[in-house]
């Protein structure tokens, strides 16, 4: 079964990939921060406080989320993220994007060269209909494609 939804587009791209999803506010600094600095391959996440996504790898995923939340520091997060090629695939929030994860893209766009696709708006049904592991495809036009496991 495929479930479509339409949001707007930040960063464009064309992908597919799987779905780490937080049904929270996912945390950049508390969630990203410890594997970055200890210069791990991969980054899981470490926020104790979000079970939905600790011990669950975020690099080369698509992360579903509501918003961030935290520390003005989590856009810089994100951009050494992307810098170390650790950052996730792709960021879908449900709502409007905030100011945290918006300063993050951009820069690993402008500063690093490097996309993290971002489409948000994708509306409150899109975080009820897509779960960790489920395979997601994500048009130019900002349209998310959910491929439900079985």
């Amino acid at each position: 079964m495929i479930r479509s939804f339409k949001g707007r587009v930040i960063i464009q791209g064309q992908l597919q990939g799987e779905a780490v999803v937080s049904r929270q506010g996912f945390n950049v600094l508390a969630s990203m921060q410890k594997d970055l600095m200890g210069k791990k391959s991969t980054v899981k996440g470490s926020d104790q406080n979000n079970p939905d996504i600790y011990s669950k790898a975020i690099s080369g995923k698509i992360l579903c989320l509501p918003q961030t939340i935290g520390s003005t520091t989590g856009g810089m997060v994100l951009q050494a993220a992307a810098a170390m090629d650790r950052a996730p695939l792709a960021i879908l929030f449900s709502e409007h994007i905030d100011s945290l994860a918006a300063g993050g893209v951009i820069l690993a766009k402008v500063w690093n060269d490097r996309n993290i696709v971002t489409v948000d708006g994708l509306g409150k049904d899109f975080l009820s209909a897509v779960n960790s592991g489920d395979k997601l495809s994500i048009e130019m036009d900002g349209t998310v494609h959910v491929h439900k496991n079985k």
